[in-house]
């Protein structure tokens, strides 16, 4: 029986390197496209034309996520993994509270990065519950760590990863009851282009983020537990 994959946020960075990785490792694999054109993912779809469907997704529109979810279940009839990978930061954002806040740009980042995730994970569920897998994994980030929190800007983005990170607990306590888990990824700091331009001093490729946690996610019986694993890409555990 193929394996089934859903992967936000798919054009390029992490999401684009988090579908080959499936890809390769034979997954068919329904890939959230939100820009209209993305010359990455026309590759990759010549490369595995069986494998890889192009679904238009933006996921801070729950009409696009509807529509999304429908053109799904017309093609398969469960999804293993959802891998809610889609996110944005503004530069805005840098801000402290001695200067103006940009709420308006903090309110759009929330409702991409912690609303949108839900909206797909929602949207999927029905195809979810159809696998015995009913895997939910959540790309967050250590800026949503409380305990690990040593800064004083960012505050639209890092609430919204630790919302995300309340979202994934609540998920996953109702997903354990059915057989299903969520887990959490710091993806690591990654040469992406999510400031608007390519982060050329970053740690890791997000090539070698995404291998990471491909292989981490695979081996996911070894996580389940009453909260859901929010782990690092080496496999160790980050703190809330």
């Amino acid at each position: 029986m193929k394996r089934v994959a859903c992967v936000t946020g798919a054009d390029r960075g992490l999401g684009l390197s988090l579908v080959r990785s499936l890809l390769a490792k034979q997954f068919s694999v329904f890939a959230g496209q939100f820009l209209k054109e993305s010359e990455d993912l026309k590759a990759l779809k010549e490369q595995y034309p069986e494998q890889l469907e192009l679904i238009p997704l933006d996921i801070s529109n729950k009409d696009s996520v509807k529509q999304a979810a429908r053109v799904i279940a017309s093609k398969t009839g469960y999804v293993d993994m959802i891998i809610n990978n889609a996110g944005i930061i503004r530069s805005a954002d840098n801000a402290t509270v001695l200067v103006e806040l940009d709420d308006e740009g903090m309110a759009e980042i929330y409702n991409v990065n912690t609303l949108g995730a839900l909206r797909v994970s929602n949207a999927l569920m029905g195809l979810l519950l159809q696998s015995e897998d009913k895997l939910i994994v959540n790309i967050s980030s250590e800026a949503g760590s409380i305990a690990r929190n040593k800064r004083i800007n960012m505050y639209g983005y890092c609430m919204s990863k630790a919302a995300l990170n309340m979202q994934s607990s609540l998920m996953h306590n109702h997903l354990r009851t059915l057989g299903g888990q969520v887990m959490v990824f710091h993806p690591g700091w990654l040469q992406t282009y999510m400031h608007g331009k390519k982060d050329e001093q970053a740690e890791m490729t997000p090539e070698q983020s995404a291998e990471q946690i491909i292989d981490l996610v695979l081996d996911y019986k070894k996580y389940m537990g009453e909260e859901p694993a929010y782990l690092d890409t080496d496999g160790s555990s980050w703190p809330w």
